[in-house]
C-alpha cells in the first residue's frame, strides 16, 4: 500500500513535509502605532528576519525535510479560477469599504496576476496604493491607511492550520485581525492539487480554535489548551469529530493561564521526545487537564480535573512523561519563557530545533539527552513566538 502523501499523528515522528511562511513586506508595515492591533509584539528589521528565517528553513532541508512555503502555494492556488474567485469575494466582503471603494478594489483586483494577488493578500494594500480611490470612504481614510490590512502573524503557520492523522484543522481564530489568514489557508488546502481530496476536520467558521494549542502527544491521544485563544466548545467539537473520523481515542484538555508568554499550550509545553516534554517551570506542577476518553458504543466520557503530566503519561500508555524545565532558577525560567524557550520543533526523537539565545533552557535539553538545532532569532522573536509555532508539519513518520 502507498504511504499517505500527508498526515501527522505525533509531535515528535520523523518530519518529512513542513508549511513555513518566509517573512515579506507584510512585516514592513509595522509601525508602533499599528502593531498592537495587528497583533504583533515587536517591529522587526525585515531582512535580518528574513535571514533567520532562511537559516531555519535550510536547517530543516539540511535534516532531510521537505520545506513548503505559503507564499509559494498559495501564488499556485491563485492560478485557480474557483480559488481566486472565492479568495476575492472574501476580501471585498470586507464592510469598511461602502460599494464605491468595493468596486474600485474589484477592478484592481482583477487586474493582478496570481502572484501580485498573493501579496495583496499577504501584506495588504493602503489607500494611497489603489490607483483611483474616490468616494466618500475613500476621501475619509488617510493616506496611509489600510484599505486591505496586512498580515505579519502568517508568519506563525501553526495556528492557521494543523494537521490530526490523515486530516487537516483548518482553525478559527478569535481576533478578527487573523481570520484571514486562516480562509487563506482554507483556500490552499480546498484548491492547490496537491491537498486534492484532503479531509477537513474542522473549519474556519467553527468555534475559537488556535493551532498553537494542539498538541499530537502520540498516535491516538491529543492535547489542546483551553483559553483566550481557544474556547471549551471548540475542543468539544475537535475532539467529537475526531473519535468519530477514528483519529483519536483520547483528549486531555488543558486550561491554561492566560499572561502574554502563556498564551497558547505550545508556548508552555513542547515534546522533544517520544516519553518527554519541555516546560515551563511555573506550570509544571500546577497544569491540569479533563480527560476526555471515547466509549466503544460512539460516546466519550469526561473526568474531573487531574494533573496534567500523569493523565498525559496514562493516555499515552508510558509510565513517565519526563519534563525537563526551562530553568534553573526563576529569573532564567522567565526570561527564557518570553524567549520561548518552551516553543521547540522536534525534527524527530531527541532531535529539535530552539532559538539559540535560551542558552540554559537549550543545556537542560542537551543534559537530557536531546540534540539542539539552534538557529537564530533576534528578529523572528520579536512576534513571540518559537520554532514550533513558525511551522506547521503537514508529514511526518508513523512511530
Amino acid at each position: 500500500m502507498a504511504e499517505p502523501k500527508h498526515g501527522v499523528d505525533s509531535e515528535v515522528g520523523r518530519l518529512r513535509t513542513v508549511l513555513l511562511h518566509r517573512p515579506g513586506p507584510e512585516l514592513a508595515r509595522l509601525t508602533p502605532r499599528n502593531s498592537a492591533d495587528l497583533l504583533f509584539d515587536g517591529i522587526p528589521w525585515v531582512e535580518r528576519a528574513q535571514q533567520e528565517h532562511d537559516e531555519f528553513a535550510a536547517a530543516l532541508r539540511e535534516h532531510d525535510v521537505e520545506v513548503l512555503i505559503l507564499r509559494d502555494l498559495l501564488t499556485e492556488t491563485l492560478a485557480v479560477d474557483a480559488a481566486r474567485e472565492e479568495v476575492t469575494a472574501r476580501t471585498l466582503s470586507d464592510q469598511r469599504l461602502g460599494g464605491e471603494l468595493r468596486g474600485i478594489v474589484a477592478a484592481h483586483l482583477s487586474g493582478l496576476r496570481p502572484a501580485e494577488l498573493a501579496e495583496v493578500c499577504m501584506a495588504g494594500i493602503t489607500n494611497d496604493e489603489l490607483a483611483g480611490g474616490r468616494g466618500i470612504v475613500a476621501k475619509l481614510m488617510g493616506p496611509h491607511e489600510f484599505i486591505v490590512p496586512p498580515l505579519p502573524n502568517l508568519l506563525f503557520t501553526r495556528d492557521s492550520s494543523v494537521w490530526v492523522g490523515s486530516h487537516v484543522a483548518v482553525t478559527s481564530p478569535s481576533m478578527p485581525a487573523r481570520r484571514r489568514e486562516t480562509w487563506l489557508t482554507g483556500a490552499i488546502y480546498r484548491h492547490h492539487p496537491r491537498f486534492a481530496g484532503t479531509p477537513n476536520i474542522y473549519s474556519h467558521t467553527d468555534e475559537w480554535l488556535e493551532g498553537g494549542d494542539v498538541l499530537l502527544l502520540a498516535a491516538g491521544v491529543i492535547a489542546v489548551g483551553v483559553g483566550q485563544r481557544t474556547r471549551a466548545a471548540a475542543v468539544e467539537t475537535l475532539a467529537v469529530r475526531a473519535f468519530a473520523a477514528g483519529l483519536a481515542h483520547t483528549v486531555l484538555v488543558v486550561p491554561i493561564a492566560q499572561e502574554r508568554a502563556t498564551m497558547h499550550l505550545d508556548t508552555v509545553c513542547t515534546m522533544v521526545d517520544v516519553d518527554a516534554v519541555v516546560m515551563y517551570p511555573a506550570v509544571a506542577d500546577s497544569l491540569e487537564a479533563l480527560v476526555v476518553s471515547r466509549n466503544d458504543d460512539g460516546s466519550h466520557s469526561v473526568s474531573d480535573l487531574q494533573p496534567f503530566v500523569p493523565a498525559a503519561a496514562k493516555a499515552m500508555g508510558i509510565d513517565v512523561l519526563r519534563v525537563i524545565d526551562t530553568g534553573l532558577d526563576p529569573v532564567t525560567a522567565e526570561r527564557e519563557q518570553w524567549d520561548d524557550g518552551n516553543n521547540t520543533l522536534a525534527i524527530a526523537p531527541r532531535l529539535a530545533v530552539a532559538y539559540e539565545r535560551n542558552v540554559k533552557t537549550n543545556a537542560r535539553l542537551e543534559a537530557a539527552g536531546i540534540e539542539v538545532v539552534s538557529i537564530p532569532g533576534s528578529e523572528l522573536g520579536s512576534g513571540r513566538g518559537g520554532p514550533r509555532c513558525m511551522s506547521c508539519p503537514i508529514r511526518r513518520d508513523t512511530l
